[in-house]
């Protein structure tokens, strides 16, 4: 007998004033704000169909493997951590043309419904938020994590 487990989804949007191509290689480069792999204390990024990723926060450990990458349009991939409880869930991000500008979608499916999982909504749109503002407005400039934190140690 197999018992179910209830998960959850998350969905964050932004509309990034920057065009279409742009706005996808910067989502997996390691320089640009809003990144995870920019907030990272290490990170390993392997940015490829079965290329894996790694990368840690204030010590909490994040991995996964990429399933989809499609450019400009649209990168799956899984995702581990200890919010996750041991379970792998799906990270599919989304660029759509809206005029000039470029609408990113994140959906971060089969969560485990309980607290600690519910948290990667706050947590994506904490990154989403850096990325609109640092990147997205045009400021394109150089930005470290540290520089926005300077009472949180890398």
């Amino acid at each position: 007998m197999s018992t179910s487990t209830k998960t959850i989804e998350i969905k964050v949007e932004r509309l990034i004033p920057a065009p279409l191509q742009e706005v996808f290689d910067a989502w997996l480069d390691a320089k640009v704000p809003g990144t995870t792999w920019n907030a990272a204390e290490k990170y390993i990024l392997n940015p490829e169909v079965d290329g894996l990723f790694y990368w840690t926060l204030k010590g909490t450990s994040h991995y996964g493997r990429f399933t989809e990458i499609e450019r400009p349009a649209r990168i799956q991939h899984t995702w581990m951590s200890p919010s996750t409880l041991g379970q792998e869930s799906k990270v599919t991000v989304t660029f759509k043309k809206q005029g000039q500008d470029t609408l990113l979608t994140l959906v971060h499916s089969d969560l485990p419904d309980c607290d600690p999982a519910r948290g990667h909504e706050k947590g994506w749109n904490y990154f989403m938020g850096i990325f609109l503002e640092q990147f997205g407005k045009g400021s394109r400039k150089e930005y470290h994590f540290e520089e926005a934190h300077p009472s949180v140690k890398k």
